[in-house]
């Protein structure tokens, strides 16, 4: 079995979460991509978040919120994706860069629009009361 591991930020703001929507894609994603070789959890999220929505996220302020796993949506059955999940403080205007075309905050009646680990994590969020 093969895992694709990824991280990914969880930003809340209104009881909706910020998604990502890559060129060429219809699906949206929690924001966040792959560690490169080395990379910690935070240099990783904070160079991918930059590179992403062009903001600083605050090192101190990672709180980690869980790690969830579900078929990697587009790949092969049987391929699996593990997102490790932080929220974080930013500084910066939130602007969609690099890959990414389109942003937007989302919550569990976009269930449709997301990928299938996300699916799980919009639940996880939906259970604590942070996002309808």
């Amino acid at each position: 079995m093969k895992i694709i591991d990824k991280l990914a930020w969880i930003e809340i703001q209104n009881r909706k979460i910020l998604s990502t929507r890559s060129r060429g894609k219809d699906t949206f994603y929690i924001p966040g991509g792959k560690r490169e070789s080395g990379e910690s959890d935070s240099a990783a999220l904070i160079r991918e978040i930059k590179e992403e929505l062009q903001v600083d996220l605050n090192e101190p302020s990672l709180n980690h919120v869980g790690n969830f796993e579900a078929q990697a949506h587009g790949h092969a059955e049987g391929i699996l994706v593990k997102m490790t999940c932080y929220s974080a403080d930013y500084q910066g205007v939130l602007q969609p860069d690099s890959e990414i075309e389109e942003m937007a905050w989302l919550n569990t009646s976009d269930k449709n629009r997301i990928s299938p680990v996300d699916k799980i994590i919009f639940d996880f969020l939906k259970n604590k009361d942070l996002i309808d």
